[in-house]
């Protein structure tokens, strides 16, 4: 089996992955997964996709990831591993959506708008 690479995006953070057959080694910017995202929520939503489709122990992944805060980028990894499952077994991808894994959440920091202090936020007002 070749390598499949897929990328995924979250907010700022934008992961690329290589997937191959493997024991499950999962490589984080040159790290181990549980070095860079020491908490365990943000392992378990990097595992989600591997789990979901019941292969964890069968490949390897190798992850480039920048931009964004640990929590957008370990969302934007899941994506991309389950776009790679879905890449090499079309069959898990029901299973994967159902779960709410395939859709790319869309939601970006709204900007800062002028004369306000932030993008809503207004300046304080006082009659005296």
């Amino acid at each position: 089996m070749s390598t499949t690479n897929t990328s995924g995006r979250r907010k700022t953070a934008v992961a690329r992955i290589y997937l191959g057959a493997g024991s499950g080694n999962i490589t984080v910017n040159g790290k181990d997964y549980k070095e860079y995202f020491p908490t365990l929520p943000l392992q378990y939503i990097v595992t989600q996709s591997l789990a979901v489709s019941e292969s964890l122990a069968s490949f390897d992944v190798k992850v480039n990831v920048h931009g964004g805060g640990v929590k957008g980028q370990a969302e934007a990894v899941r994506l991309a591993i389950a776009k790679a499952l879905v890449e090499l077994d079309p069959e898990a991808k029901p299973a994967l959506r159902a779960k709410g894994l395939m859709t790319r959440d869309s939601r970006m920091v709204e900007r800062k708008k002028p004369g306000r202090r932030k993008a809503r936020r207004r300046f304080q007002f006082s009659k005296r």
